[in-house]
């Protein structure tokens, strides 16, 4: 099983800071954390500095809307991409899918309980 981790402080400060924008904001990122996710999966093996490249923007985006665990899992592949541990880079992809569906549920559940 898969943990997800959802950093409500971190959404709360998003969606203060972008009122009204924030719903729509939100379905963007959900969208964009499974474009990366797949970008990142598809460039490992193939383009280095391009799974690095999505990798970051994934743990980016990921953070400053609070998908903690999705953060946490890309930045383990940024790291290890960074670092010559390619292997390590994919053990960790192997969990970014799971990780990309249940931050995606978890941030929608917490938008519809507002």
């Amino acid at each position: 099983m898969t943990e997800i981790s959802i950093d409500e402080s971190a959404l709360e400060s998003m969606e203060s800071l972008l009122g009204e924008q924030f719903p729509d904001t939100l379905e963007f990122c959900c969208a964009e954390f499974e474009r990366l996710g797949n970008e990142t999966i598809a460039a490992l093996g193939q383009d280095k500095e391009a799974a690095i490249r999505h990798s970051h923007s994934l743990k980016s985006n990921a953070a400053q809307f609070g998908a903690a665990s999705l953060a946490e899992v890309a930045r383990l592949i940024e790291y290890n991409l960074n670092n010559g541990n390619d292997e390590q880079a994919v053990d960790a992809a192997n969990n970014l899918m799971a990780q990309v569906t249940g931050s995606q549920a978890k941030l929608i559940e917490w938008h519809a309980q507002r």
